[in-house]
């Protein structure tokens, strides 16, 4: 284990903050190039969509093996292979003058970009322990939230000054500073005599356990049910901003500005927390601000035909507050569970938190995005499924310890 002593938390943060942006920056930056992208490739809007489609089939399917590779042979060798081939494939799409080249290398970009979030996660529990793992991963909560404020923004801009192969070619300079970054400053924090082998039957065999055992189930899923009432309005954005409340296509910010911003604020208390408030106090605090959320944003909907800014915008910032508030603990809790495959328990929660992702956006997003109460109730229903989830988490820890 690398002592804290021996390597900065505010590096690691940095270092690992950065590593976790990938995902966001790899789906949000290439936003506001899709009518200009869909002209230059002569295809669709449909078609176009099909980018962020094969990229999130390739991430969902990689996050699997990410941690129990680097499990197997060290985080570092992993982190450094992910960041090389996604550099890589963002100059190949950069370059890329059809369809079926740009689906490959947007393909290949899916399948390295989540390396950092979730080998990260198994780093900050390599390095630190309780209250200091907790203070860090509050830290990377709080710049890896800046993401997708930023990113779309940053896509905007390069298209202002060059065209949409500009924002791949960012992308590559992103990938290679952070290369440069973490070659220079991560070393290794899982050392060969705490390594586990890596086949597929003992992989099967921990994933089977990890799904089998209730306590990790009820977290998972509490955890990933929490995000879900957020994750809906995040999918729902373009319905929600231009067609509910009216505004046109740069006002994106009036959303996420105070969402990104109470999830920050939140991330900020939870590491200021740690080691004063217990950590099941800080969760219940957290559930609690979600419920008052939600209870808002169902009363707020029910009374009104027309949302309008702000008071359409207080319910998904206050519900951000309290996901960063329970998000840092249940992580933590989840890779104690599992001390020898703390990357296969990572990649397990990124796992379940990508399908619920993808079934929102894909299939229940369609559904409740023209309609404001039927968005706060199905929001609000998450809510109250991860609450429950939750509270029988802690019963059932009480009753088995």
């Amino acid at each position: 284990m690398i002592h804290h002593l021996q390597i900065s938390r505010a590096r690691l943060a940095l270092i690992l903050g950065g590593l976790a942006m990938f995902g966001p920056f790899s789906i949000d930056t290439v936003f506001p190039a899709f009518p200009v992208m869909a002209g230059d490739l002569g295809v669709g809007k449909v078609a176009m969509q099909q980018t962020i489609s094969v990229y999130l089939i390739g991430y969902a399917a990689m996050s699997l093996f990410h941690g129990p590779i680097s499990d197997a042979v060290g985080r570092r060798k992993v982190l450094l292979a992910g960041i090389v081939l996604f550099t890589l494939a963002s100059v190949g799409a950069a370059l890329a003058t059809d369809m079926a080249t740009m689906l490959a290398y947007r393909a290949v970009q899916g399948l390295s970009a989540g390396v950092g979030l979730i080998v990260g996660r198994a780093v900050v529990r390599d390095c630190l322990q309780g209250d200091d793992a907790q203070r860090l991963m509050s830290q990377i909560s709080m710049i890896f939230g800046v993401a997708p404020a930023i990113a779309p923004v940053i896509g905007g801009w390069i298209l202002g000054y060059s065209n949409w192969h500009g924002i791949f070619w960012f992308l590559a300079a992103f990938g290679a500073l952070l290369l440069a970054l973490t070659a220079w400053g991560l070393p290794e924090s899982h050392p060969p005599e705490n390594r586990v082998p890596l086949h597929p039957v003992t992989l099967a065999r921990d994933y089977g356990s990890m799904l089998s055992n209730r306590k990790f189930r009820l977290l998972a899923l509490a955890g990933t049910a929490n995000f879900g009432a957020l994750f809906l309005y995040i999918a729902s954005a373009p319905d929600f901003v231009m067609g509910l409340l009216g505004l046109g296509v740069q006002d994106f910010v009036w959303f996420f500005a105070p969402t990104i911003g109470g999830m920050m604020l939140g991330a900020f208390v939870s590491g200021k927390a740690a080691g004063r408030v217990p950590g099941r106090r800080l969760v219940e605090w957290g559930f609690a601000c979600c419920g008052v959320a939600a209870a808002y944003n169902l009363g707020y909907n029910a009374l009104t035909d027309a949302p309008t800014l702000p008071w359409a915008v207080l319910p998904t910032a206050l519900g951000a507050f309290g996901i960063a508030l329970v998000f840092p603990i249940v992580t933590l809790a989840l890779l104690d569970m599992y001390p020898r495959q703390r990357g296969g328990a990572s990649s397990m929660q990124a796992f379940v938190g990508l399908l619920s992702n993808a079934a929102i956006a894909g299939l229940l997003s369609p559904l409740v995005s023209h309609d404001g109460l039927l968005m706060a109730v199905t929001s609000a229903a998450f809510t109250l499924v991860a609450w429950g989830l939750w509270r029988w988490y802690v019963v059932h820890s009480a009753r088995v310890g």
